[in-house]
């Protein structure tokens, strides 16, 4: 196992990396919409799905991957009313063949974020 870390994300903010590469397969940490300069949670849930989908992407390039190399994601809604605007906004960042993925609505995020995905992505 690896560890990966970028400063171009938000740190971990407990006892765990923000990625782990193993046999190939890179996981992700849960990101939640934390601006990696400020350390401050961004406002709204378009705003708070563009950050995560940052985070995500600069955690995935210190692997040397992208979104394309993404099998799996996660994502975790505080409200699933907000389902439609991360899809659209979470479309922006992904092609065909689509990874694939589950979406659940759950009581609390950290924080009191609004959204968080995970990603597990594949070496080629």
């Amino acid at each position: 196992m690896r560890a990966l870390r970028t400063e171009e994300a938000p740190g971990a903010i407990g006892p765990y990396s923000q990625a782990i590469e193993s046999d190939g397969l890179v996981y992700c940490s849960g990101q939640i919409g934390l601006d990696p300069a400020t350390g401050q949670l961004v406002d709204g849930i378009e705003a708070q799905t563009r950050r995560v989908m940052l985070n995500l992407t600069a955690v995935l390039a210190a692997a040397g991957l992208s979104t394309g190399d993404v099998v799996k994601t996660t994502i975790f809604l505080a409200d699933m009313e907000d389902f439609t605007t991360v899809n659209t906004i979470y479309a922006e960042y992904f092609k065909a063949p689509y990874p694939a993925r589950s979406t659940v609505e759950v009581a609390r995020l950290p924080r009191d974020a609004r959204i968080e995905i995970d990603v597990v992505a594949k070496r080629r």
